[in-house]
């Protein structure tokens, strides 16, 4: 019985050039590899069963990728579409699962603050949407859709009625201008609040520098040594600190460190040095502000708004000093805790620059104005709901 005769192959010049790139390419695939050797050795006329053994495949993977050449040119190359595996979910199944994602746990009478992937797996056997799921199966349906239910995310809303006046204020000062005129080269702008609970941690073991491959280690375990509050004055242009350790916040200690500033050239003759602050105990309300004007005249108070510590330098000063001074947080007693405190603001006061304060009025109006944009979008839509449910026809079967 004669054998069967191979299926003739005619390369190109540039069917030969692509498959030459691919049969020799540092990066081609393994099996894109060898389809192409096979090709390109059928082209020069060799028999399958020599080329099987020369590339060191079956016999017939050589039959099945010559004829596929010979058929289809360069794409008979590629894999043929697969039907894979029958799906064992229906889609109802995960639309009714990633609904479930967008509810609150309270809401489900269930006993959670955010779901979590496995947690979703075990709600959607309990209630019968399926009859079992894997984790990973839910991470990857809410994967499709970016959904993650275990994240979160806080807010706040603006509640202080003058916001946009009061905060305006605070960042035309860090301009230099207040009530639309220039402040002079006699005018200072200090942002000033208090660092509360700098404890004292003694670790049980001694801190160990860093070495070679090997990051600074920090004993777990501590006796508590006490706690103490910084107060902090921040010269807004000039980038100078006033700072004091005290046992503990309120209206003497502050009023102590607006002495320690106002008893100091060229802060006591100025024509005018206003303070800024937020609305803590120590320094809140009209009572605060003629307190400080009474000492003081030359001194003008300026509250920041309500939830608003943001627009406050003085914070993103506390924010360095909490990376760079306190954590990580080695003291054995206040003492130390109180000469380290000190001795950085020295060092701070040496070489420091005023910061780069880049959000102006005009950022904060935009900010506003998108807020309102999106409350009167959701007042609307809630108006447009409540419509539409009073409206609905009555569709209910009437009894006969």
């Amino acid at each position: 019985m004669p054998g069967m005769s191979a299926t003739p192959v005619i390369l190109t010049a540039a069917q030969r050039r692509v498959l030459k790139r691919r049969a020799y390419g540092h990066k081609t695939p393994h099996r894109d590899k060898v389809r192409a050797q096979i090709v390109l050795l059928a082209g020069r006329g060799y028999a399958n069963n020599r080329i099987a053994a020369r590339v060191g495949v079956h016999l017939d993977t050589v039959r099945c990728w010559r004829d596929r050449f010979a058929a289809d040119g360069v794409d008979g190359l590629r894999d043929k579409k697969r039907s894979g595996r029958p799906p064992r979910f229906t889609p109802v199944q995960v639309a009714e699962l990633k609904a479930l994602a967008c509810q609150l746990p309270a809401e489900t009478a269930t006993p959670l603050s955010r779901w979590s992937c496995p947690e979703l797996a075990r709600e959607a056997v309990t209630r019968g949407v399926v009859t079992a799921i894997s984790p990973s199966t839910v991470r990857r349906w809410l994967a499709a859709d970016a959904l993650k239910p275990w994240q979160y995310r806080s807010w706040i809303s603006v509640r202080d009625p003058h916001f946009a006046t009061r905060a305006a204020r605070v960042l035309d000062l860090y301009t230099g201008i207040w009530d639309g005129e220039p402040l002079t080269g006699n005018e200072f702008v200090i942002s000033s609040d208090e660092k509360t609970s700098i404890q004292a941690r003694c670790r049980c073991h001694p801190t160990l520098p860093p070495g070679k491959a090997r990051m600074m280690r920090v004993e777990h375990e501590y006796t508590r040594g006490g706690a103490l509050a910084y107060l902090a004055a921040y010269d807004v242009h000039h980038a100078r600190v006033f700072g004091r350790c005290e046992p503990a916040t309120g209206i003497v200690p502050f009023m102590a460190l607006v002495e320690q500033v106002m008893t100091t050239q060229p802060y006591a003759s100025a024509k005018r040095v206003f303070w800024v602050v937020d609305n803590g105990s120590s320094h809140r309300g009209q009572a605060a502000i003629d307190r400080l004007a009474k000492r003081f005249p030359n001194a003008v108070m300026v509250h920041t708004p309500t939830h608003a510590s943001w627009l406050n330098q003085i914070e993103v000063f506390f924010s360095i000093v909490q990376r760079k001074v306190v954590s990580p947080n080695d003291f054995t007693d206040l003492a130390e805790v109180e000469q380290r405190l000190l001795s950085f603001q020295n060092r701070y006061n040496a070489t420091a620059t005023p910061f780069r304060w880049k959000f102006t009025t005009n950022d904060l109006h935009d900010l506003l104005a998108r807020i309102d944009t999106h409350d009167t979008h959701d007042t609307h839509d809630t108006a447009d709901t409540a419509d539409t449910a009073d409206h609905t026809p009555d569709t209910t079967p009437k009894a006969a």
